[in-house]
């Protein structure tokens, strides 16, 4: 077990310093007002260039490559395909019903959350290690933002880290940014860096196993 948290300490420490710098410098390219393609502070991030969400599926081809080089695979690649597209399928959808069908309210805003829970939750009967890593990086990654919204949200930051408050709500700004910023941050956006993660670090050792295959044949 000690081995095991050495190991993934030292596979997300490089990945988790190089996310860190990504999120500080998107806090400084919003506060000073630089390039909004690159860092916008539009709720939602706008989809921004500069932003951590992109390097989930680098980091987790990174993690899934190295994991399968020590001989840590899946016990099969193709269920750890499946299981992570159901997992994808599950964290869409309740993305999807809450933003564009059902509405924003706290039952469906429940309702993401579990689907998204329930999805990253199939990874660990998939390709167990490698989700235990993503949830660890994930956290790493997660953590600091969290921090940010709280420190964005306070000083009412004209940010997308500034977490969404609503003036005539009866829960104070603290109780709002634990609803819209802290609980999304370290609940939804854990699932979707486990599960999009293992998806796209599943599909790609699968390619990397039938390439080596491909080779030796031809040898």
């Amino acid at each position: 077990m000690a081995d095991s948290r050495i190991s993934t300490l030292r596979l997300i420490l490089i990945p988790s310093v190089i996310t860190l710098a990504v999120t500080l410098l998107r806090m400084v390219g919003e506060l000073e007002g630089w390039s909004k393609t690159f860092f916008s502070p539009a709720p939602g991030g706008g989809a921004a260039v500069v932003g951590i969400v992109w390097l989930v599926p680098i980091f987790g081809i990174y993690f899934a490559l190295k994991l399968a080089g020590a001989g840590e695979r899946p016990a099969s690649s193709g269920r750890a395909i499946v299981l992570a597209l159901v997992g994808f399928l599950l964290l869409a959808t309740g993305f999807v019903l809450l933003n564009f069908v059902l509405g924003f309210h706290f039952r469906y805003l429940l309702l993401m959350w579990l689907l998204a829970v329930v999805g990253a939750a199939l990874q660990f009967f998939a390709w167990p290690v490698l989700a235990r890593v993503l949830l660890a990086y994930g956290y790493a990654a997660r953590i600091p933002v969290a921090v940010v919204m709280y420190i964005a949200t306070q000083n009412v930051w004209e940010s997308h880290y500034n977490a969404i408050v609503v003036p005539e709500s009866r829960m104070g700004v603290l109780e709002q940014y634990v609803l819209f910023g802290l609980i999304p941050q370290l609940v939804w956006w854990i699932c979707f860096t486990i599960v999009v993660g293992a998806l796209i670090g599943s599909v790609a050792v699968a390619f990397a196993r039938r390439g080596k295959a491909a080779v030796q044949a031809e040898s």
